[in-house]
């Protein structure tokens, strides 16, 4: 039986604009405790180069930069088992979400989500319910940023990833 794999705390504050959700962070974030940890994931890289600051930069101010940026990270799945870090690994009868009708009356200031990846998005639609999605949020579904989708170009990703940067600027 996979184990059992928790996701992390939001990393929000009162004047969040953006959401970004994953779907459960991977193993190697998991083993770091840092959302986007695998070396090859392209999210800190893209942050990076649209909010203007080296994808090395120590993890808590990176994660500073993206909260006076406006930008809230979590994930759709508060809890769920698995195997390895692939989505599709995810055994559908753990999944359990996370509570975003708390979670969006607390921080009512969110204003767009943006999903990395498709099984994001099609997580949070399909397992909680439509009345707990205020009706003036913008949904987006975004490029995973994840090595495992391989088949765009840092570059196409970057591109499409811009839209974030255009809603907080």
């Amino acid at each position: 039986m996979p184990p059992l794999i928790q996701c992390f705390p939001p990393v929000v504050n009162q004047s969040a604009t953006v959401l970004i959700l994953g779907s459960m962070p991977g193993m190697a974030s998991l083993a770091a405790n840092q959302y986007y940890a695998h070396p090859r994931n392209a999210f800190w890289p893209i942050m990076g180069n649209l909010l203007q600051f080296a994808p090395e930069t120590a993890y808590v101010q990176r994660l500073q930069i993206l909260q006076n940026a406006g930008i809230a990270l979590w994930d759709v799945l508060q809890s769920c088992e698995r195997s390895g870090s692939l989505d599709t690994s995810i055994v559908a009868s753990t999944r359990f979400v996370n509570d975003f009708a708390g979670f969006l009356r607390d921080y009512s200031s969110i204003r767009y989500i943006f999903f990395n990846g498709g099984r994001a998005y099609t997580m949070l639609r399909r397992y909680s319910s439509n009345s707990c999605l205020p009706p003036h949020l913008c949904f987006t579904r975004l490029p995973s940023t994840s090595p495992a989708h391989a088949r765009m170009t840092f570059a196409q990703k970057l591109t499409a990833w811009q839209v974030v940067l255009d809603v907080v600027s």
